[in-house]
């Protein structure tokens, strides 16, 4: 596949749904970005994905190349407020995918009426998506020490973000 192929952002399908758990479960593997530790599987995957108000893919060509997860943060007085997770086929990482998906979802939380997106736990060591978010406006909040216990079972800081929308 061409790493110059053209990106699409869409809303994910029941056909996505393989390469979806796929590319979620590497993440899992990894350690050092999501909190989950469980692996999903058909039946939980498709249980996982429904339960978002919105699960967006991108595509490159018939391939998934990447995903983002957005739902609620909280509730009642809170619920203006939501969450999103991201993932990128590790073979793509480099081609701008975490950034078309990270525009396309403040685009849809602001269509499904959400006032702010908050990201509760980014691992201070993961620069790359600290990066991105800090020049696409996300602001920093703070710093949560060794709030985040990676796969080898050390701690690391988490830094939470926000971005109006």
């Amino acid at each position: 596949m061409d790493r110059d192929e053209q990106i699409v952002v869409r809303a994910a399908t029941g056909e996505d749904l393989p390469q979806l758990v796929e590319i979620w479960n590497r993440v899992v593997e990894d350690g050092v970005a999501f909190p989950q530790e469980e692996f999903l599987d058909e039946k939980s995957g498709k249980a996982f994905f429904e339960s978002q108000t919105y699960t967006g893919v991108a595509t490159m060509g018939d391939q998934v190349v990447g995903l983002y997860i957005l739902h609620p943060n909280n509730i009642g007085r809170c619920g203006h407020i939501c969450n999103a997770s991201y993932a990128v086929r590790s073979d793509r990482r480099g081609c701008h995918i975490g950034e078309k998906l990270v525009l396309d979802c403040l685009r849809m939380g602001r269509e499904l009426g959400f006032r702010i997106l908050q990201f509760n736990a980014v691992v201070e060591s993961n620069v790359h998506a600290r990066h991105l978010y800090e020049r696409l406006g996300f602001i920093q909040l703070g710093v949560i020490p060794k709030g985040f216990r990676m796969k080898d079972g050390h701690y690391e800081n988490i830094c939470p973000y926000y971005h109006e929308l």
